[in-house]
């Protein structure tokens, strides 16, 4: 049964993305289907991923990028909540300034405002083009999740290098087992830097860590 839900954003996540690579690897990994991956309108996907949750085993993690992470912080309230065992956010987008050129993305403005009933980690890159990094740094406040600082990395997507990406399966097991408030804890060392990056991730604030 499906242990991890991949939840991919706006236009999906394609053949050499991390997330697509993560679903080759991981047999008890299930990807989070869409029907429409250019027009991203929150009732439809948020459909789409609590009928993925009632369909995987109690606990499952989930692992979103981009929009993802709005669509995930959407179920903070909702049922289907008590399925999941943690989130893994990588590199939120900016609702607002997406919104400007997809304008369905508007829809999914109201789901970010929630603290999240599960534990969950937000990744965030300083020079991201869709987020800032203090916006970031914001939605972790808001969430109450663990932000986990991964330099200038861009989008954490196939343009800045993420193709394979093995501690992106580092951080989402760090998830498994754990209480939605654990206390701080010290920051897992990361595996070799893909290609010839140079990472220094640390924890920035309380909520989650990495022991």
């Amino acid at each position: 049964m499906t242990e991890t839900l991949i939840v991919p954003g706006l236009n999906g996540s394609p053949a050499g993305h991390w997330q697509h690579h993560w679903l080759e690897i991981d047999p008890q990994a299930t990807l989070v289907e869409q029907e429409d991956w250019a027009r991203p309108v929150l009732t439809d996907w948020l459909h789409q991923l609590e009928a993925a949750l009632m369909a995987s085993r109690p606990g499952v993690i989930l692992v979103a990028h981009s929009l993802g992470c709005a669509l995930v912080a959407a179920l903070a309230g909702r049922p289907a909540a008590s399925h999941v065992g943690g989130a893994l956010l990588v590199a939120p987008a900016d609702i607002a300034s997406l919104s400007q050129t997809v304008p369905s993305a508007a829809s999914f403005a109201d789901s970010a405002g929630s603290r999240l009933p599960f534990a969950s980690i937000l990744v965030a890159s300083r020079n991201d083009p869709y987020m800032s990094f203090a916006g970031a740094d914001r939605c972790a406040s808001t969430w109450g999740s663990a932000l986990y600082d991964l330099g200038e990395a861009g989008h954490v997507n196939i343009a800045s290098g993420f193709g394979p990406w093995p501690d992106a399966l580092t951080l989402a097991e760090g998830l498994r087992g754990r209480p939605a408030r654990a206390g701080r804890v010290r920051t897992a060392a990361p595996s070799a830097a893909l290609r010839d990056r140079s990472y220094a991730p640390r924890l920035h604030d309380s909520g989650l860590g990495l022991g």
